[in-house]
């Protein structure tokens, strides 16, 4: 069953007629033509609310239920996945998941978040919301990757690291600021992707990369809408205004140099066409790889480098 967000209630109406008169449409009633009609109709609606979508609805989008998330894109883009678990201190963390893959005939190191699908597997997954034992798990994957020359893909979609009182026991804020570290150390080409939400450190730690790609419709920022709402206004129902303030969309992010690519997404979003949301990641990821892996390994770090320092002059 189809899940509509709240801006999107006309196309859910010209869904719901077209629906009906499928239905009703037989032998003895031909309904085609007007079926036609609607059809055209919605193509043309969906287009121009996607082409317009405010940076509030660009979040809902990168929040829907039905998004691809790390394992769809595993199942779509890489082959012979080989999940590496656990950070040998304390336990594995099934938020944040990582092992060996194929892109293409390229071997890499693949590292992302995984939110869940439905209520059982977004409670295993903590929401994508890495806790510190997750981080420890990528840096040790990113180390594995420097120490056998494998680039670094990874994933992002997380809304944060999980902010509960026994992962800051655990060490939370050491965890991402060392996988942060990791990153911008690595001898190995790095490649980014924000494909959700990207929020916060939690969000940082995995994409400290020399190439940064989002998704159209994806949102990355240092707090989410809400958040910053409750902060400056005292209330989440200003959410909208914040998203409009902090400049978190693709578009934004990609005139002040924080992201470097932007990945065209389906019309209508990811969550309408999975598939070919994924054949698209899994091009522009291939051409990034095959730019890098000329570069040695100062050039790369010196890249990293240089995307921080120049930040915000676009």
């Amino acid at each position: 069953m189809a899940s509509y967000l709240e801006f999107e209630k006309p196309i859910a109406e010209i869904d719901s007629r077209i629906t009906e008169l499928e239905s009703a449409s037989g032998e003895d009633v031909d309904l085609s033509g007007e079926i036609e009609k609607l059809r055209e109709k919605r193509a043309t609606l969906l287009g121009g609310t996607y082409a317009r979508l405010s940076p509030w609805q660009k979040t809902q989008v990168a929040r829907h239920p039905g998004r691809p998330h790390f394992r769809d894109y595993v199942a779509n883009i890489f082959d012979d996945f080989v999940p590496l678990g656990g950070d040998r201190y304390f336990a594995e963390d099934e938020a944040i998941i990582g092992g060996l893959a194929k892109l293409g005939e390229r071997r890499v190191v693949l590292i992302g978040h995984e939110k869940g699908h439905d209520t059982e597997s977004r409670l295993r997954h903590n929401f994508g919301m890495g806790k510190p034992e997750g981080y420890r798990k990528a840096i040790r994957l990113m180390d594995l990757a420097g120490r056998f020359g494998l680039p670094v893909v990874t994933l992002v979609d997380t809304s944060g690291a999980f902010p509960g009182i026994e992962a800051e026991e655990r060490g939370q804020a050491e965890a991402i600021a060392r996988s942060t570290e990791a990153c911008l150390a690595l001898p190995v080409p790095m490649v980014s992707a924000i494909v959700g939400e990207g929020g916060s450190g939690g969000a940082v730690a995995l994409a400290s990369a020399e190439r940064v790609l989002m998704f159209e419709h994806a949102v990355y920022s240092v707090i989410s809408p809400e958040g910053c709402a409750s902060i400056l206004w005292r209330t989440a129902e200003n959410a909208p205004d914040a998203a409009e303030a902090m400049k978190m969309t693709a578009q934004d992010l990609l005139k002040i140099g924080v992201i470097d690519r932007i990945v065209a997404e389906p019309v209508g979003g990811a969550h309408r066409a999975p598939e070919k949301a994924c054949a698209s990641l899994g091009k522009a990821l291939e051409e990034e790889l095959e730019t890098l892996g000329e570069l040695d390994s100062t050039r790369l770090r010196a890249m990293r480098e240089e995307r921080f320092l120049r930040m915000g002059e676009g």
